[in-house]
């Protein structure tokens, strides 16, 4: 009985500890409402994180507010005197109390001693304001992309915070207590490549009949500034709201930014598709309302009764021609929405549980937001596999020998093949001089605009031009530029289908080494900022030649080598890629089976990648930003070795092979030219097999990441599971099947002595229990109590089962198993910023967890690709 009795008592204890460690979470997860007392413990200036990194509040001061729809605004001067960058935004409030929150930026704010009613004729700022972060309705976290920040400080010409709060319903404050709402700003004085800005498309005249089931608010501005990369969006109405839309029109296309629900968390989302947005094109948003069981006209307007029409984009820009805020109040015209698709009238349902889970602030285990309410594109990552998309293209292309590829700037697939003209042994003399000169040119169209998503063919030129292509790229303006090793030529052609040469470079059919002529030329590439041209010349010549956008020669240089007196000349420079985050531009050079990259102002060598897997031959380069910097490249057959024909991804800080891919059943001939697409796809084209290969990442990986987005997945961790399940099943059967008669005997003969044995142990614990029954159903009752309330028996027996896993998962999390980042996660949201189904209030002990991670991922976004759809 003494033992029985201590089992209890500590069963007690262990009990009692549990609850009080539930009644911790739950006061943690109700940080987000504060009394009087917590007001100056929860509000610290800065807090340093490193040299170059750091975190700083930005609070109310203990408010109450004085009656409903009041907006209150407290500034903070930014907490340094140099340039600095904010990479990521916490928020700390409720929609218990707060209707929504806007950070602005500014030099002159209406006060700096106090907070004050800015919902007046006062406002904000003095000078002009920047929105930096917009929240409402109990949205997550949002951290920017690597590489990306907003920038403050000394050259920013923002000096101080302010943050402005509207409190809803003042109801919320009938248990008298002070509101510290507010921000925290995690921040870097690293120079961050590409600055961060908003881009708000606003209604500020619609009118929503009472009755009517639709109403639709159309806002549509010209985009007249520097290029801009749109990377998260975020919509805001009010309760009328049930769905807003963003879209890019270029060309009469219309391509959708983001479209979402108001009615759900006001985060800002991963936008849908890596869209950017340039000089001539129109920025567009819908909203649509319904004025059903109104009576009365709703307006645009402040309060809770009235109604807004927001939709904001989160995009990065380069620093150099960075806008930290641009907005548009333009009605959209009824011809210009005539053409919206269909998606943007359709409304995102929401469940009234999760409705009722938003209102109270508990989140149900069942709810889950719509399967299209969060996309995410995968860009390339460390943990990825290409594999090739067999059923590309849907329907033949009918090429000739594929010289060369490129990305124009709506990131469609650009082939440049040779139609019914082959490159042979008897196509040039001694001299390099072309002889098939009376075959005339090519009469086929040598170059196909598809569609990368299904090979369709949108568009054919080039025809009766050239004699035989070689390599082709893309500018901004989206000219291609060509080279032809028959003419000996590079030319700029438009790429409106009229086949118009609108510059030469060297003269037709006629070889040479001087500044006028090439011998061979091979490929080009295009700096998309200054214009200048890079020609690697070529077959018969060893050097890369640099003219400026209008054809002036520059310069021109050799090979390189860190050491002098042992550079070995170019043999064949077959492929330039441009990196236009390094400023640099690198060479394959063929037939010495080495990437060489250069400084593109001086030319002066920069690096080699020279590696054995290459097999003594590279053919082909592109580039892509993502990350610290990935080159793709093609190697081809060498008589010196016998490497397999494949694609490599190389890391190019490291020199690190990252990845290798091939066909999976006919493989590649002669790789020719490869090129990288901004979601993740390679495109290679082969003269030899005279097609193209499309690859793709697989899914397996962990994170699959949206201009540095990360989206945290479980598909790995499933994957596991399911190997090993598998794996235990296959074992399972081969032992099964390699036993004989006998061993199944003996196999039951042991199973019923061992549950003889277990009845043996059985009674005693029967008879014990009948002899001390008052005290064991006690017992039994605390435990049944313990374990409904914690759920931790199970998650423990069993480390190698489901539920192995998911009590993993459970210790990663703070406070618990949280369904919503296990839900979320399953299906490809976001845990970290884009998480709707967290409880709310536990932004803190998310961050502290993320933060152990990486700290370089999470103060660093990887930059545009030079163009994207």
């Amino acid at each position: 009985m003494g033992v029985g009795v201590l089992g209890l008592v500590l069963l007690a204890i262990t009990c009692h500890s549990l609850e009080m460690n539930n009644l911790y979470r739950s006061h943690r997860s109700q940080e987000n409402v504060f009394n009087p007392s917590e007001c100056g413990s929860r509000t610290r200036p800065q807090q340093i994180l490193n040299p170059h990194n750091f975190s700083v509040d930005i609070r109310m001061p203990g408010v109450v507010p004085a009656g409903s729809d009041t907006y209150l605004c407290m500034a903070f001067p930014v907490p340094t005197t140099r340039d600095a960058y904010i990479v990521d935004f916490i928020p700390h409030a409720s929609m218990d109390t707060v209707h929504h929150m806007l950070l602005f930026g500014c030099q002159t704010p209406v006060s700096t001693s106090s907070f004050w009613d800015c919902g007046s004729v006062q406002g904000t700022c003095e000078d002009e304001a920047s929105i930096m972060y917009a929240w409402a309705r109990n949205a997550s976290p949002t951290k920017l992309p690597k590489d990306v920040g907003f920038r403050v400080g000394r050259n920013s010409g923002m000096s101080y915070f302010v943050l402005q709060i509207h409190y809803g319903d003042v109801k919320a404050f009938q248990d008298h207590h002070r509101d510290c709402s507010g921000l925290t700003l995690r921040m870097t004085s690293i120079p961050q490549p590409f600055i961060a800005g908003i881009y708000l498309l606003m209604s500020v005249d619609t009118v929503i009949l009472p009755g009517n089931k639709v109403t639709n608010a159309d806002v549509a501005c010209d985009y007249s500034s520097y290029p801009i990369y749109p990377f998260a969006f975020r919509t805001h109405t009010h309760r009328l709201g049930k769905v807003v839309s963003g879209y890019r029109i270029r060309n009469g296309k219309w391509s959708l930014i983001g479209r979402q629900s108001p009615q759900l968390p006001q985060a800002f989302y991963p936008a849908n598709k890596e869209v950017n947005v340039q000089y001539g094109d129109t920025v567009a948003a819908r909203c649509v309302f319904t004025g059903e069981g109104k009576t009365s006209k709703t307006y645009i307007g402040g309060t809770a009764d009235d109604e807004m029409c927001n939709f904001y984009i989160m995009y990065y820009m380069d620093s150099k021609h960075a806008i930290p805020f641009m907005n548009c109040m333009e009605t959209g015209s009824r011809e210009l929405f005539r053409h919206i698709p269909a998606e943007a009238n359709v409304p995102i349902p929401v469940s009234p549980g999760h409705m009722a889970s938003m209102m109270t602030g508990k989140h149900s285990t069942d709810e889950r937001l719509p399967q299209d309410s969060i996309k995410a594109d995968v860009v390339l990552d460390q943990d990825y596999h290409l594999e090739q998309v067999p059923s590309w293209p849907q329907s033949s292309l009918q090429l000739g020998q594929v010289s060369g590829l490129a990305l124009d700037s709506d990131s469609n697939l650009v082939i440049f093949h040779r139609g019914d003209h082959h490159w042979g042994p008897d196509s040039f003399n001694s001299q390099a001089r072309y002889l098939h000169r009376s075959l005339g040119p090519i009469q086929q169209s040598t170059i196909l605009v598809v569609d990368p998503d299904d090979g369709r063919i949108l568009k054919a030129s080039g025809r009766n031009m050239f004699y035989l292509p070689h390599g082709i790229t893309a500018d901004e303006q989206n000219n291609y530029w060509v080279t032809d090793v028959a003419l000996h030529q590079v030319l700029k052609v438009s790429s409106d289908g009229r086949d118009r040469t609108l510059q030469t470079l060297g003269e037709a059919f006629t070889p040479g080494s001087d500044i006028n002529h090439f011998c061979q030329p091979t490929d080009v590439a295009v700096d998309p900022q200054t214009g200048n041209v890079f020609v690697s010349d070529g077959y018969c010549n060893s050097r890369i030649l640099k003219f400026s956008a209008d054809g002036k020669y520059l310069s021109q240089w050799g090979a390189g080598s860190s050491d002098r007196r042992r550079r070995t000349p170019f043999q064949i420079p077959h492929s330039l890629a441009f990196l236009p985050d390094k400023k640099e531009v690198c060479v394959a050079d063929r037939e010495n089976g080495r990437i060489q990259c250069f400084i593109d102002e001086t030319g002066e060598f920069v690096k080699e990648i020279k590696r054995d897997e290459f097999g003594g031959e590279v053919f082909a380069i592109t580039y892509s930003p993502a990350g610290d910097g990935l080159i793709f490249a093609v190697n081809g057959e060498s008589p010196y070795g016998s490497a397999p024909l494949r694609g490599f991804v190389i890391d190019y800080s490291t020199k690190e092979i990252l990845d290798t891919f091939s066909p999976n059943e006919k493989g590649f001939k002669m790789p020719h030219d490869v090129v990288a697409t901004g979601d993740g796809s390679v495109f290679v084209g082969d003269v030899g097999t005279k097609s193209v290969f499309k690859f793709t990442a697989e899914k397996s990986h962990r994170s699959v990441k949206k201009a540095g987005i990360q989206v945290q997945e479980l598909e790995e961790v499933e994957a596991l599971v399911r190997t090993r399940i598998k794996a235990d099943q296959n074992i399972s059967k081969t032992i099964k099947e390699k036993q004989t008669a006998e061993q199944s005997e003996s196999e039951e003969k042991k199973e019923v002595s061992a549950t003889a044995t277990r009845e043996n142990r059985l009674l005693p614990a029967v008879i014990s229990t009948l002899l001390l029954l008052p005290l064991t159903l006690v017992v039994f009752i605390g435990v049944f109590v313990c374990w409904r309330k914690n759920k931790r028996c199970e998650l423990k027996t069993e480390p190698r089962s489901v539920g192995g896993i998911l009590g993993k998962i459970r210790g990663k999390a703070v406070g618990g198993l949280n369904l919503g980042n296990f839900f979320a996660t399953h299906k490809g949201y976001s845990r970290q910023g884009f998480d709707q189904l967290s409880t709310e209030g536990s932004d803190q002990e998310r961050n502290v967890e993320d933060s152990s991670d990486s700290e370089n991922e999470e103060y660093s976004a990887p930059p545009p690709p030079s163009s994207s759809s």
